[in-house]
């Protein structure tokens, strides 16, 4: 563990702007969070707001009362919320002076650099805080180009690809990752955003901060990287956004410089347009499909959202998209992703990976 964690969710922890704050509440490896800070669900369980799952995390109204009631007080402060443009707002900024005033190591994966603003910087300077600005880009001597290096690897590869962003790629993948191995398959998650490795990734990149030449040869080198050093059974990648969001990355990297020939399709039947675009609907995801396999892969199977669903309404998609698509629909939050490890575990022994 890197250290006791509070996570500032202001305003958000009920929105999917708050998806960072989501995955961490749900578990970490690196950090061991004891708390939430957001006045509008300040006095309830975190775990219980996410999916009626007590886990021991409460949410708080201020950052001082977390500091003080947490329990075991935090030492780090982490950045819980995704911005438009991954800017920091003032109320956010405000909360964060207060952590480098306190002391608190502060873990941020928005586009706009703690270290880079002067008055957080030096109060941070005084208080002897440190900054962790996690998507600040890595010099590009360190990049890698793609080399084919990929064709070594030994390890099947399943890409969680989505329809959308902000649509439970990243939490689909690490239950993926959780239940192989509870079954026995060495299973191992390449994390592509922030919240993936904040949760404790081993292997992988935070793609949005790669200078776009070099981004197949970053997720070919996490690949290599991953199989040569843990000798996985199966390696997961997490998708970013969708193949077909205008204002996002595609994830078509995933699928051509991977190697990879089979996808989990993360879908939300609940949204009609892409998130934040009204004026762009949704395909229709028998073209999702028919699109990933142009790209020499397969979709084994369909995990739904159920974002904006009722759970009887959540049952019938399913249902309906089963029949309309031919191809396992799970919902991994209400059910696990059981079946689906089941289904993997025979793919891999009949080579179908």
């Amino acid at each position: 563990m890197d250290g006791i964690a509070v996570v500032l969710a202001p305003g958000a922890f009920r929105t999917d702007g708050a998806k960072t704050a989501h995955g961490l509440v749900r578990g970490s490896e690196r950090f061991d969070v004891v708390a939430v800070v957001d006045a509008d669900a300040a006095g309830q369980d975190a775990g219980e707001i996410l999916d009626g799952r007590r886990r021991g995390v409460a949410v708080f109204a201020t950052l001082a009362e977390a500091l003080a009631g947490a329990g075991r007080r935090p030492d780090t402060c982490i950045v819980g919320v995704a911005t438009p443009g991954g800017l920091i707002p003032p109320s956010l900024r405000a909360l964060l002076l207060e952590a480098a005033r306190a002391g608190l190591t502060i873990v941020n994966g928005l586009h706009q650099l703690l270290a880079d603003d002067p008055e957080i910087a030096q109060t941070a300077s005084r208080s002897g805080a440190r900054l962790v600005d996690v998507r600040r880009p890595r010099p590009v001597r360190e990049l890698h180009f793609w080399t084919g290096a990929i064709a070594s690897v030994r390890a099947p590869r399943v890409a969680v690809l989505g329809t959308d962003c902000a649509i439970g790629k990243r939490t689909t993948a690490r239950l993926l990752v959780e239940a192989c191995r509870t079954a026995g398959l060495r299973a191992e998650m390449i994390y592509t955003g922030q919240t993936g490795w904040m949760q404790g990734a081993r292997h992988g990149l935070i793609l949005d901060t790669v200078v776009n030449d070099f981004v197949s040869g970053e997720l070919e080198h996490a690949v290599v990287e991953c199989d040569r050093a843990e000798s996985p059974d199966l390696i997961v990648i997490e998708g970013q956004s969708s193949l077909r969001n205008p204002s996002g990355p595609c994830g078509a990297e995933l699928l051509v410089s991977c190697g990879t020939r089979a996808v989990i399709l993360q879908h939300a039947p609940g949204r009609a347009c892409f998130r934040g675009r009204e004026a762009w609907p949704l395909p229709p995801l028998e073209e999702e499909v028919a699109l990933i396999r142009l790209y020499g892969a397969e979709v084994m199977a369909v995990t739904l959202s159920g974002e904006g669903l009722t759970p009887a309404a959540l049952v019938q998609a399913q249902r309906s998209l089963h029949e309309r698509l031919g191809l396992p629909v799970l919902r991994p939050l209400e059910e696990g992703v059981e079946r689906l490890v089941r289904l993997l575990r025979s793919s891999l022994l009949e080579r179908k990976l």
